[in-house]
């Protein structure tokens, strides 16, 4: 597969940045929303710097650095530094749990740590590791109480300042991803410069992106999602990146759009499903007129239109790139986003394959429900088909496979054979290559008849309800049931809970799931009906995409 970039000596992250930095060194990089960002040219020269840093200190070739921390451009000069001279990042979700991280920490054999000031806690109480020393991400510098003095003193002696740095081959690890699949333990993801580097370039067949455009990263950097399309992509484009301080809550985001006006976006569905349940639909069916004229198609594409350029505007007005990955998008959602001309993008991929293998064209038709088409140089087939749906699994043959699972070997024959990798996902290809997603295989439920039963769609009918914010369909005594956790705020308005008795509230709420189990059983299929509504009163436990950790709740 040939890709339209000049000027790239190979596939590797150096080649990459040095490229980007000789192009569009005079171009704005990397900046925090509302102050002024870094150019190019200073982003080379931090990222140099952290190079020596690293060097001196003892890092070389195939050393792992840990890299904990929120978003800011920080994340991104501590990225390129580590894998400039063939160092291994090991980026790391900040909202893993402490024992997680030290897991990783271990696991991985990390030798340095950059971490955030938020995250120095956790760091600071893991034993029994290798860390040799520690740096502030905050502001770049070492910190001295986390380094280890009689290691360095060592060091001195061994370390010539001047030695020539030695960049990375294309098959060379640049990245150890440790996933937080919805399964239980994660597994250490091995991923190559190669990897990353032709995936960040298969995106120019589904989008054009220019050294204008402007992203807002809001999804954490730690994420292959976000680190490829949000960060690695724009950095080959000469594009800027901008980052907030704060969790990414409504009225944060809200500001964040007036001051930066992104053009592009990368985000998880919930987001653009919560703004669609609690911004847009409530004015479409507030009153008995507007929720008539909704029911009609005619005036909902109208009605809808015209909440599409609000929306656009909501983003800041200049948005033309809204990419949406990490979990399936509720249809009834991407019905209103089609229907409002959003300039939204649905993607596929997976950790293991770097990971983009399937999305929708920029302003070519879209097909409601599907992922879009094979990336470019990705090769897309299923398995066993089902002779009267064609679904099974997919499987993907690309440049951005992943290396395999570290200390793995195990695990990963049994998804990567012959070259192509199991997805572990189900779904089927149409006759015009467009990739549609039935659910992960280890979810689907076999029915009393033998039927596939794939709770994701049934779940995707019920989250239509506006009272509904999330649920969870399972089997329990071979029969399938729902958790529903509810909007508890618009509960407490229907039912006027602080002039209701509890009990009465209680009896309201088993009422309405139960007419709300009767309404969804009416629009599936007769073997996916389901014989109980539960209340899921807690919020569910999710991964940082925002996918329910099913596992949790399988009894």
């Amino acid at each position: 597969m040939t890709y339209p970039y000049e000027n790239l000596e190979n596939f590797t992250l150096p080649s990459l940045l040095n490229r980007s930095i000789d192009l569009y060194g005079d171009q704005n990089a990397f900046g925090k929303a509302g102050q002024e960002p870094m150019k190019y040219s200073e982003l080379n020269e931090k990222i140099q710097e952290m190079v020596e840093l690293l060097r001196n200190n003892g890092i070389t070739k195939g050393d792992k650095v840990l890299l904990l921390s929120e978003n800011m451009p920080n994340w991104g000069i501590a990225y390129f530094a580590i894998t400039y001279f063939g160092a291994i990042v090991v980026p790391v979700l900040p909202d893993f749990h402490p024992s997680d991280v030290h897991h990783i920490i271990r696991h991985s054999e990390a030798k340095a740590v950059f971490v955030s000031d938020r995250h120095l806690t956790t760091i600071e109480e893991c034993e029994n590791n290798e860390v040799n020393f520690v740096i502030k991400l905050d502001d770049l510098t070492l910190i001295d109480e986390l380094t280890n003095k009689s290691y360095i003193s060592k060091l001195t002696e061994k370390i010539s300042k001047s030695s020539q740095i030695i960049q990375p081959k294309e098959d060379d690890m640049a990245s150890l991803l440790y996933t937080s699949g919805t399964t239980g333990h994660s597994k250490g993801v091995m991923l190559s410069h190669k990897n990353l580097v032709t995936n960040a370039m298969s995106a120019h067949i589904q989008v054009t992106i220019t050294k204008d455009d402007v992203f807002l990263s809001i999804l954490p950097l730690a994420h292959t999602l976000e680190c490829t399309v949000g960060l690695i992509i724009p950095i080959l484009h000469g594009a800027s990146v901008y980052y907030i301080d704060k969790v990414p809550t409504p009225s944060v985001l809200l500001k964040a759009f007036s001051i930066v006006r992104p053009t592009m976006m990368i985000s998880v569905p919930l987001i653009i499903e919560k703004i669609y349940k609690n911004k847009i639909l409530p004015k479409f069916t507030g009153s008995f007129i507007m929720r008539t004229l909704y029911s009609i198609p005619f005036f909902r594409k109208k009605l809808n239109a015209v909440a599409g350029k609000k929306l656009i505007e909501t983003f800041g007005g200049r948005l033309r790139f809204f990419g949406i990955g990490g979990a399936g998008i509720s249809p009834y959602v991407e019905a209103f986003l089609k229907e409002a001309n959003f300039p939204y993008i649905i993607g596929y991929g997976l950790t293991e394959t770097a990971p983009l293998l399937a999305g929708g064209v920029l302003g070519a038709d879209i097909k409601l429900t599907s992922t879009g088409i094979a990336m470019a140089g990705v090769e897309l087939a299923i398995k066993d088909p089902d002779q009267e749906t064609g679904t099974g699994e997919i499987i993907a043959k690309s440049p951005s496979v992943m290396m395999g699972y570290y200390k793995d070997e195990k695990q990963t024959a049994e998804v990567i054979q012959d070259g192509w990798f199991f997805t572990g996902d189900l779904g089927h290809i149409d006759e015009d290559g467009f990739l549609f997603i039935s659910g992960r295989s280890k979810n689907v439920i076999i029915g009393a008849g033998g039927e596939n039963i794939y709770p994701e769609q049934i779940e995707a009918t019920i989250n239509q309800n506006e009272v509904v914010m999330d649920s969870l369909v399972i089997e329990q005594d071979s029969k399938l049931v729902a958790r529903v956790h509810l909007d508890y705020e618009l509960i407490d308005k229907m039912f006027k809970a602080d002039n209701t008795p509890d009990a009465e509230v209680r009896q309201k709420i088993a009422d309405l799931l139960e007419e709300m189990r009767v309404d969804v059983n009416s629009q599936v299929s007769s073997f996916s009906r389901m014989t109980k509504f539960i209340e899921q009163i807690e919020p569910f436990v999710k991964t940082p995409t925002k996918k329910i950790k099913r596992y949790l709740y399988a009894e």
